[in-house]
């Protein structure tokens, strides 16, 4: 975890994420992604999570490895603390991976799942944003995605000036993974030539 408030368990985190690195390196691999899990208050988290993330930025800048932070649960779900980090950040091998999904960010007191607004969330990771996972859930009878609006999420992927690759991930139940993937490609596509 790289915002652990223990510095052992920090240094076990990166020495783990730079074994991966060495292994992404072999296969050609230019990102690598990782995750901002720690404890403790979210403003010292943020700050040990910014260093964390540039000091494995420098160990992968030697294998021409990128870094890139994917909203994954909990606190790094919350757009505005993640994008706080980023803007910590001090190495330019730093960025996001904007998950359409990932925002849940914990549950209440009665174990009702609690979400940050995806869209805020996107907008907010966009300008460090060097890589886009579009996971869907299912299809409605219009081809849209029924938990993500696709027009409107491309539509701030693309107002933020972006123009490299995008994931796809599908975790519906109503179909196949594989075709769940090829039916959010065609979503993509269908929006990308309305452009």
């Amino acid at each position: 975890p790289s915002g652990a408030s223990d510095r052992l368990v920090r240094s076990k985190a990166r020495e783990s994420v730079t074994q991966w690195m060495a292994m992404a390196n072999l296969l050609g691999c230019s990102i690598v992604r990782v995750n901002a899990q720690g404890d403790g208050d979210p403003i010292a988290r943020a700050k040990r999570t910014a260093e964390a993330l540039d000091q494995l930025a420098e160990d992968g800048h030697g294998m021409g490895l990128q870094v890139v932070v994917e909203n994954h649960g909990g606190l790094s779900s919350n757009g505005a603390w993640l994008a706080n980090v980023m803007s910590r950040v001090k190495h330019a091998g730093v960025g996001t991976l904007p998950d359409f999904g990932n925002f849940k960010t914990g549950q209440n007191d009665e174990g009702e799942d609690i979400w940050y607004d995806r869209y805020m969330g996107v907008s907010e990771l966009m300008p460090y944003a060097k890589a886009v996972s579009a996971k869907s859930y299912g299809f409605g009878s219009d081809g849209n995605d029924i938990a993500t609006d696709y027009h409107r999420m491309m539509k701030i992927v693309l107002d933020a000036g972006y123009r490299g690759y995008v994931g796809v991930e599908y975790e519906g139940r109503e179909m196949d993974e594989v075709s769940g993937i090829r039916a959010t490609k065609v979503l993509l596509e269908q929006i990308r030539d309305q452009y």
